[in-house]
């Protein structure tokens, strides 16, 4: 499982021309999943980002988390975070997993979080249009395969 966390000023996501989801101050978490992924998996990414401490405290340093900022996170399904491109220039995406296994990991992976922050998510599967004000910029991958 990978994930690139993005703290953000503000993020939203559009399909079809209309947006479907916005958030505030928060994070922007482009998540992917592959064929041994597990709940395991699922807990460990949803723990590292509702604690990660990348929100500055009042000397300015990185020590607060996205609950202790009341922020809120967007959850986009992204597969191509499993493209390889050791081998030519296009990549392939045969680790990247598809169909209702990942559409089932992606839900329980936004429920988890939603259980701690509130969690808005894109349309698993379609041309999504992402924007953000990352902020920092300050952006965070965390991939379950070096935990």
């Amino acid at each position: 499982m990978r994930c690139v966390v993005q703290k953000v000023k503000e993020s939203s996501v559009m399909v079809d021309g209309k947006i479907i989801n916005e958030i505030g101050k928060g994070l922007m978490v482009l998540v992917g999943f592959t064929d041994t992924d597990t709940i395991d998996d699922i807990k460990y990414c949803v723990r590292k980002i509702v604690n990660l401490r990348v929100f500055e405290d009042e000397n300015d340093v990185m020590n607060r988390s996205v609950i202790d900022e009341q922020g809120e996170i967007l959850s986009i399904s992204q597969f191509t975070l499993y493209g390889d491109v050791r081998k030519g220039n296009r990549p392939s995406y045969i680790k990247a997993l598809s169909g209702d296994k990942a559409i089932s990991l992606y839900e329980e992976f936004n429920r988890l979080l939603n259980n701690e922050v509130p969690t808005k998510d894109g349309v698993f599967g379609a041309d999504m249009k992402v924007s953000l004000v990352n902020d920092g910029p300050t952006t965070i991958i965390i991939d379950t395969d070096n935990k």
